[in-house]
């Protein structure tokens, strides 16, 4: 590969190749594959960035076997999965005036499109980038992309959680958990989190006022009503959540919804969403102020060089990762 370009406009550099993943068949990591391909060519209101580091999430791992976003782009080729970046802009579009060459920056892309981000370049909307805050490492800046979104748009946008109301978060030591625990807490709730023994711990370093270990006891039997629960779990856990939710309190499932879950919702007073998050530069500028103030933190307990991204999403599929994985280029 060429030495990257610094320049200011794309229409001034010989085009050069950069290494990418592609998804040659939806049999999860072993599917993916290692090549070399064009440096894309960005659209007047994109950037070229150059990614230092990306993260990966469960609907990554679960995107490559055939599941989650996978059929909404499987015809494209080349089929590129990610969407989680860091890195430095190393042009502007014609259109772009927020963001210039040299900045740091990071976002979620194109969440739930095609945004091709396992690679050495990506062309990223500029729309869903922001500049990483000083104090933040890139490492980190890329884990706080879609867990940390997720979070906040699930608490704020979709409970709209206040001050002084209970937090049920389920999974708190995972990816988004770990983050709605710090931005529940920043907000003034109190915090009840689930997570085993062994991460008990660091759920409570995080903020969580409980921690309840899901694996010794219901955790419907050892807490009192909450206004809000965050359910990163779905399935029985899922409909058991409603069971602790105060008359007028709002289940929010960032995994869809399981069909007996509205009619048992309704029959006991409450609210039952399902959301997705989506690209949103206000949210993800949220998300930077508050890691650029220490109110929130990405717990990185994985790191491996872009080459062995499979293993990263292998460690994904185990289900039992702490905090975030984070692959550094």
């Amino acid at each position: 590969m060429q030495p990257h370009p610094t320049f200011a406009s794309f229409f001034n550099y010989t085009s050069f190749n950069m290494k990418a993943f592609i998804l040659t068949e939806p049999t999860g990591p072993r599917g993916l594959r290692l090549t070399e391909l064009p440096t894309p060519t960005p659209a007047a209101t994109d950037v070229l960035l150059r990614v230092q580091a990306l993260s990966v999430n469960p609907v990554d791992a679960k995107s490559t076997e055939g599941k989650a976003m996978y059929g909404r782009f499987k015809d494209e080729q080349p089929l590129i999965l990610g969407w989680d970046v860091a890195g430095t802009v190393e042009a502007v579009g014609a259109a772009v005036t927020s963001l210039r060459p040299g900045d740091e920056v990071f976002g979620m892309i194109n969440f739930p499109g095609h945004a091709r981000a396992y690679a050495e370049y990506v062309a990223a909307p500029a729309a869903h980038l922001v500049r990483k805050p000083a104090t933040t490492s890139t490492t980190d800046a890329a884990a706080a992309t879609l867990a940390a979104l997720t979070a906040w748009q699930a608490l704020v946008s979709q409970a709209n959680l206040q001050a002084g109301q209970r937090v049920l978060i389920h999974a708190a030591a995972g990816g988004v958990g770990h983050y709605a625990v710090q931005l529940a807490k920043h907000l003034g709730a109190y915090v009840i989190g689930t997570a085993s023994a062994a991460k008990r711990d660091f759920a409570l370093s995080l903020g969580a006022d409980e921690v309840i270990d899901y694996q010794a006891q219901a955790f419907e039997q050892a807490l009192e009503p909450v206004d809000v629960v965050l359910d990163c779990l779905s399935g029985e856990t899922q409909l058991r959540s409603l069971e602790v939710l105060k008359p007028g309190g709002t289940l929010v499932s960032i995994l869809g919804l399981t069909p007996d879950t509205p009619a048992r919702a309704e029959q006991r007073g409450v609210t039952a969403k399902a959301m997705l998050v989506d690209s949103n530069q206000p949210g993800m500028q949220e998300v930077a102020d508050l890691l650029a103030s220490g109110a929130l933190r990405s717990h990185v307990s994985l790191t491996v060089p872009f080459a062995e991204l499979p293993k990263a999403l292998e460690q994904i599929l185990t289900g039992s990762t702490q905090g975030k994985v984070v692959i550094t280029l």
